[in-house]
């Protein structure tokens, strides 16, 4: 079948690395696509918000199957567009309904969905313009730390970890008063600071049953350590080595299963990714967030690691036999590191000319995948702020970090930067 993938980082091109794996996937198409989709598949110079240039390039090229990449089409009704076109009725969407998209696209619709189906999460309060007094007097009378979020969707910046009363005030009235993040911020939820590791899960779901693709640690401070500000993620590591069976069983009992019967019981159209971002406190899973899609770096080592057919997995989703499907792991470790911009989660230039980057992807093990590239007169430049990752495998996470650092090693274009202690923590418990 004709399959075309929206987005255009290096969620995308891991995703689109994978599909055209699939004896299913004839031809792939992606829209916009970067430098490094354009290998595995046609760009299409569309955007993902564009859903009637979507419904033309779907028309034009027989797809039989949409794979929905980033958010913002997701929460904007990408799946309830296709399913209310007589003519796109036939193609398999792999996206929820917009309504079950509010878990990403609504801090409160999911703090609520979580109250009602007894999932753990933080304790948490929301406030509008219309109770903004009553929203700093909680502030005020909130233990330290405490964590501000914007409602909507804020590009993955409308988070914010106070560490003071004062700073809490300034940005709760910066969201909402100043509008920081526009409408995203017109209402904020404000709660209580969980404090442990922070890891992510991930499943795919028919909306009644589910299959468990992979979980990772993502790294996103800018600086080595764990220090600076907070970026899209700068690496990740698969398997992490603390998530075992027992880990993992309360996920499933606690978070995954209550999740997946809850949008059922609420009759919520759901046909695909959910990631769960989770706290582990002391061996017990807390939700910290819904994403209504796969993650970024994350893709990029759950992607490598997942050994069954993905288009076979969505096929499955939608003739209901996905409860049926055998899930195959590779059983070796994998980590990305992601190469910035300089100057990234800040101001950045775009255009860099990347070099080295046959060299780097011509060993056994490393995939690199592009993020914000464009190609410009059968060059590669940079067009984003973060512009690479490059994922390799491992017997060890150690093994797999060190591979891709010295893939790493052979790119370069100007103002380029990554962490190198990706999986630090995790050297000395693998011995």
């Amino acid at each position: 079948m004709n399959i075309l993938l929206l987005g255009s980082g290096g969620r995308e091109h891991a995703l689109a690395w994978k599909m055209v794996q699939s004896q299913h996937c004839d031809e792939l198409f992606i829209a916009p696509g970067n430098a490094g989709t354009a290998h595995f598949g046609t760009n299409l110079q569309l955007s993902p918000n564009d859903f009637p240039a979507i419904r033309q390039a779907c028309m034009d090229n027989n797809i039989r199957m949409l794979v929905v990449g980033p958010e913002e089409p997701l929460v904007l009704g990408i799946y309830d567009f296709f399913k209310k076109d007589p003519s796109l009725q036939h193609i398999v969407v792999v996206a929820p309904s917009a309504a079950a998209a509010q878990l990403e696209g609504s801090k409160a619709f999911s703090k609520k969905f979580m109250q009602r189906h007894q999932i753990p999460t933080a304790s948490y309060a929301e406030f509008t313009e219309q109770n903004l007094e009553a929203g700093k007097a909680y502030i005020r009378s909130h233990s330290l730390p405490v964590v501000l979020k914007a409602d909507g969707l804020a590009a993955g910046k409308g988070v914010v970890i106070a560490g003071s009363h004062e700073e809490a005030l300034q940005v709760f009235e910066d969201m909402i008063v100043k509008r920081q993040f526009g409408e995203a911020g017109s209402r904020v939820v404000i709660e209580s600071f969980l404090k442990g590791i922070e890891v992510s899960v991930f499943v795919l779901t028919d909306g009644e049953h589910y299959q468990l693709i992979g979980h990772a640690k993502d790294y996103k401070r800018i600086g080595e350590g764990d220090t600076g500000p907070n970026t899209g993620g700068m690496g990740c590591v698969s398997p992490v080595p603390f998530m075992d069976e027992t880990f993992m069983r309360k996920v499933e009992e606690k978070i995954i299963r209550p999740t997946v019967n809850g949008l059922h019981s609420e009759q919520l159209d759901y046909h695909g990714f959910i990631f769960f971002g989770l706290m582990n406190m002391d061996g017990e899973p807390y939700v910290i967030e819904y994403n209504c899609r796969m993650g970024d770096p994350e893709t990029e080592v759950v992607m490598p690691l997942l050994q069954t057919d993905l288009v076979a997995l969505f096929a499955a989703m939608d003739n209901g036999t996905l409860v049926d499907t055998n899930i195959v792991f590779d059983e070796r470790s994998c980590a990305t590191i992601v190469a910035v911009s300089g100057g990234y989660p800040g101001s950045y230039r775009k255009g860099m000319l990347i070099s080295g980057l046959t060299d780097a992807g011509s060993g056994d093990g490393t995939i690199v995948f592009h993020a914000g590239t464009r190609e410009a007169d059968d060059e590669v430049v940079t067009n984003g702020g973060r512009v690479l990752a490059v994922t390799s495998y491992g017997n060890t996470i150690s093994e797999a970090v060190a591979a891709s650092r010295a893939a790493l090693d052979k790119i370069s274009f100007e103002g380029m930067y990554f962490r190198r202690d990706i999986g630090y923590e995790f050297g000395d418990r693998e011995a």
